[in-house]
């Protein structure tokens, strides 16, 4: 990111970038970034963008060949083309032979380092990787933005407003501008204010679904579940956070059971700190035979469903009846 940014300041420029991660906010203000420098002026005859798996490298090829008109730069921007995930020999080829007047950005949510393009840009070009940003950080952007709107959060609020708003920086971007419109004449931003106008997302309102189950509350998980139905949500899509749920609360109660702290597991599992913290009186509430089993009739569940031997919205309903059952 910072080379980028050295590159705008300075109007020095590689010819290819590549940006790639599963953060698309940060990798989409990028790329708006490079193409905002590269164009100057807002020119756009001489930006030409493709997006998707059909793009044809042949024809980006012949396009970066032509001249740019009235300009000395042509722009090329490509998006989740799939280009570095496969072989695309004529493409990693021409990136030795890029002209003077093209530049090349490529952004792409997945990428394979060991592809011919991956090694190719990363011989010719620079490669930005673009990553699940963690708390401390997400903490610290979220208080520069509070900030910027001359307002006030608290770290504890900051902190709720991140429970609620899951770690996507697109998502968090559009709960504050939100926010910030619901307490334009406010100076602070409460709870009560995160609580009354964000949208609390799906993976959370699974999560105090798997709550009442592990508190036996079955009449409020059987609720919240037709609840999320009458929002539209698909079961499957619920029967698979569900299952990823009950997988993770077995990994921290497992790792919690071998005497690690809450930092530990996150760094040993790959999860947020935070999100590890609100798992970790959950998985309490659980016995591991239990977690085991969940997780085995979930997986049950999705191939009884996807072989037609049960409806989906019946399938886990009756595995949220099963494990919130007080006999169970």
């Amino acid at each position: 990111m910072r080379r980028i940014l050295e590159d705008i300041r300075t109007g020095t420029f590689s010819h290819v970038y590549l940006l790639c991660g599963q953060e698309d906010y940060l990798r989409n203000q990028y790329k708006n970034k490079l193409k905002a420098a590269l164009l100057g002026d807002g020119d756009q005859m001489n930006l030409s963008v493709y997006e998707g798996s059909g793009t044809n490298p042949l024809q980006v090829i012949d396009l970066a060949q032509t001249m740019p008109f009235l300009s000395d730069r042509r722009v090329m921007i490509l998006e989740n083309t799939g280009f570095f995930k496969g072989s695309q020999e004529a493409l990693a080829a021409y990136m030795k032979e890029i002209p003077e007047f093209t530049y090349f950005v490529f952004a792409e949510k997945e990428v394979d380092k060991r592809s011919r393009m991956y090694k190719a840009v990363k011989e010719n070009g620079h490669i930005a990787e673009f990553e699940e940003q963690d708390e401390a950080t997400l903490r610290k952007w979220i208080a520069g933005r509070v900030a910027k709107e001359q307002k006030k959060m608290d770290m504890g609020t900051i902190s709720f407003f991140l429970q609620r708003t899951g770690t996507d920086m697109e998502n968090i971007e559009k709960e504050l501008e939100k926010l910030f419109c619901y307490t334009l004449k406010k100076d602070a931003i409460t709870r009560e204010d995160i609580e009354e106008i964000t949208t609390k997302q799906l993976s959370n309102r699974v999560f105090d679904m798997i709550s009442f189950v592990s508190q036996k509350r079955q009449k409020e998980a059987l609720k919240l579940y037709y609840d999320l139905l009458s929002l539209r949500e698909a079961p499957m899509k619920i029967l698979a956070l569900m299952a990823r749920q009950f997988n993770q609360l077995l990994q921290i109660k497992t790792l919690k059971d071998k005497g690690y702290d809450q930092r530990s597991i996150a760094s040993k599992i790959g999860m947020q700190p935070f999100i590890v913290g609100k798992y970790w009186s959950q998985c309490n509430l659980f016995q591991t035979a239990d977690l085991k089993a969940a997780l085995s009739d979930c997986v049950q569940t999705d191939e009884d469903i996807k072989s037609g031997r049960i409806n989906d919205t019946i399938g886990v309903e009756l595995l949220l009846v099963k494990y919130s059952s007080a006999s169970h």
